[in-house]
């Protein structure tokens, strides 16, 4: 008898880039991943060759109770409008909303993984006046409550697990499937947002490629910058739960290595900051957004001090787009040079 963990990827209300960050997976690549961990791939739009009706005849035989569905990946918002009605979204063959289908496929699969902060919390879809009545499964913006009610338990016992991110991390998608697969996954794994701690006891700001700039408040003025972004330039990679900096895309990829402030993209609202992305709100000088767990008063001595102590060479290739001037190479004492 086979004990591979089953599982169903839904697309909704979203551009598809969990799937193409989901692909991009490497060291070993998607499909050795999933074979090493024991995890059967039933159906994903992007990769299954099923037909249409084979398709829909495999979320009847899921409904039925025929085919056993552990895990349920829904990529991408639950799309309620218009009214409620779900009529924005209707599933292909079916003339029956998808946010329906979803609903009833939760009350089967073992565990509910809401793929990506558009289907954790709603997301890019359900920014400004949200016409097309986007939430997230179990989350509506930062408030408990979405298509599915705050106390709802998939009948493995947990909540909707919260793999957020906008794209989320291949890893992050491969490591949560791999530990539901070895029964390894708790409700204490899951953090406030229900989101696996396994990447959210990290901040963006852990391996951040730029914090000598941040310890001495060595700060960027312009995008393309050397400095550290958090001043000036809006990054809230010390507040940002995700270890994009530790683990990046492809060995090498995260949006502060490529030059662009951290937008704390795994966090509920981060769609609409209140204020351009790359700009960072402050009263009387001050960022509002300060790092996690950091006093205000703490902060500004602290930042007072290392800007008074920052050495000149810090000072001009912050404001550069290059290294302007090296660290300085001392030699062996006695050494001639």
């Amino acid at each position: 008898m086979s004990t591979a963990l089953r599982v169903l990827w839904l697309q909704s209300g979203g551009c598809g880039g969990c799937s193409m960050s989901l692909l991009n997976a490497e060291s070993p690549d998607l499909y050795a991943t999933l074979e090493l961990a024991g995890i059967e791939l039933l159906w994903h739009p992007s990769l299954s060759e099923a037909s249409n009706g084979e398709f829909i005849d495999l979320l009847g035989r899921i409904c039925r109770g025929e085919q056993t569905l552990d895990a349920l990946c829904l990529e991408g918002s639950v799309m309620r409008g218009p009214n409620g009605s779900g009529r924005f979204h209707m599933l292909a063959g079916t003339g029956r909303p998808m946010m329906h289908w979803i609903e009833e496929l939760c009350g089967h699969a073992r565990y509910t993984l809401a793929i990506g902060t558009c289907a954790a919390f709603g997301g890019i879809p359900m920014a400004g006046d949200n016409p097309g009545e986007a939430c997230g499964l179990q989350y509506d913006g930062d408030r408990i409550g979405g298509l599915l009610s705050g106390d709802w338990r998939s009948p493995g016992g947990l909540p909707v697990i919260n793999v957020a991110g906008c794209p989320t991390h291949p890893g992050w998608v491969t490591d949560t499937l791999a530990q539901l697969a070895m029964g390894e996954l708790p409700a204490s794994e899951l953090d406030a947002f229900n989101r696996p701690r396994s990447y959210t006891n990290h901040l963006v700001h852990h391996g951040c490629t730029r914090n000598e700039f941040y310890e001495f408040k060595a700060s960027a003025e312009q995008a393309s910058d050397q400095g550290c972004m958090m001043e000036h330039l809006g990054c809230l990679g010390t507040q940002a739960h995700a270890d994009c900096n530790r683990r990046p895309w492809n060995g090498e990829g995260s949006c502060i290595r490529g030059g662009y402030a951290c937008i704390n993209c795994t966090a509920p609202a981060f769609e609409e900051p209140g204020h351009p992305f790359t700009e960072t709100p402050k009263i009387a000088g001050i960022p509002i957004g300060l790092p996690t767990d950091m006093p205000k008063a703490w902060f500004v001595a602290l930042a007072s001090l290392s800007k008074a102590a920052t050495p000149q060479r810090l000072r001009d290739n912050a404001v550069a787009d290059h290294i302007v001037v090296p660290p300085t190479a001392h030699g062996r004492k006695g050494h001639k040079r």
